[in-house]
């Protein structure tokens, strides 16, 4: 009988090594992009509503913060999903692995743009992409060399443009939002110019090392909150402020957008790509952690229903821009298939 005991606690006491270090959590964890976060908050809602489980724990931590979370590792101390303004970057993908987080399903969830706001009694701008490069960039064009930025006023810059000081709220380096900015806004730019089209062209890595990094005199890293932003700009007269077009779309009894390249942001020139600065939107989910993870297969099903991301969805009214009809289909196939992502070009 003692040696029953005994053999019975030994191979209890074997059975707890070998099992996993983590118990199944009973909810969902997303964290990443502040600007995918209102989307991801508002489906929690309604998922906890029709499905009467405990809702998900949703952060904002910016899209590069929240990726690197999500890769952190596998077991319940790191999230299911992370949102994501801007596609993941193929280090991401390798440090993910690395940890041993693999067959992540990458979804995109629809369309946003990213604007440049101010104050709704402020003055008009009608930028080009080029405006926003001398502007906000560190080293700029001047003489065919690059030096440190020098302007100080909108109006050194481009004719036309008010005479307002450079002073400009926007996200961190940790945000998606920031991430596309520079792509989409400095590097764009700064491409208008033959020296910095060349420098690209020869060696794109020497190009994003000159032209990506922006002035710290006239931008100011404002936190993940774009709320925030949005205050600040009534707050600060002649200020802009750069976050995603939902929180503009929100708040335009207080604040307006600028045109860019002669576009306005609207939901119609963001979804046919006429507005310069638009982007897609994203949710990564680990495949291990569905059905170990209470409800997050239910969570991704309301995410990429009809009645959320489709034409017309209830994340229309959060300033989400919905894919083309078969673009959201084939992502729903996705969602249900638990297709893996291949590793990223770059």
């Amino acid at each position: 009988m003692k040696k029953l005991l005994a053999f019975t606690a030994a191979a209890a006491s074997a059975m707890a090594i070998s099992a996993p270090a983590y118990a199944a959590r009973d909810y969902v964890w997303v964290a990443g992009s502040s600007t995918v976060f209102p989307f991801s908050t508002r489906v929690a809602e309604n998922y906890a509503k029709k499905t009467g489980k405990k809702a998900p724990k949703v952060e904002s931590l910016g899209t590069g913060g929240g990726i690197k979370l999500f890769c952190g590792g596998v077991g319940d101390a790191f999230p299911d999903i992370a949102n994501a303004s801007r596609p993941m970057k193929k280090s991401e993908f390798d440090a993910c692995a690395a940890k041993g987080v693999k067959d992540i399903v990458q979804i995109k969830i629809g369309f946003d743009g990213i604007v440049v706001a101010t104050d709704k009694d402020g003055a008009d701008y009608n930028f080009k992409t080029e405006h926003l490069y001398l502007g906000l960039a560190a080293n700029v064009l001047r003489q065919g060399k690059f030096v440190k930025n020098p302007y100080q006023t909108w109006d050194e810059i481009g004719a036309g443009l008010p005479g307002n000081r450079i002073n400009v709220y926007g996200p961190p380096p940790t945000s998606g939002t920031r991430d596309a900015f520079v792509e989409l806004a400095i590097e764009a730019g700064a491409r208008k110019f033959p020296t910095a089209e060349e420098l690209r062209s020869n060696n794109e890595k020497k190009f994003k090392e000159v032209v990506d990094p922006l002035r710290k005199d006239g931008w100011v890293d404002a936190g993940e909150n774009d709320n925030a932003i949005v205050g600040t700009l009534t707050k600060t007269p002649g200020s802009l402020g750069v976050f995603g077009w939902s929180y503009l779309e929100e708040n335009m009894d207080k604040i307006k957008g600028a045109a860019v390249n002669g576009v306005k942001p609207t939901s119609n020139t963001i979804a046919d790509g006429s507005y310069p600065l638009a982007r897609s939107l994203y949710i990564y989910v680990k495949k291990a952690n569905i059905g170990v993870t209470q409800g997050l297969q239910e969570y991704l099903n309301e995410f990429v229903s009809d009645a959320a991301t489709g034409k017309g969805g209830y994340l229309a009214s959060r300033g989400l821009i919905s894919l083309p009809a078969s673009q959201h289909e084939g992502q729903k196939a996705i969602a249900q298939k638990l297709t893996p992502m291949a590793r990223p070009a770059s």
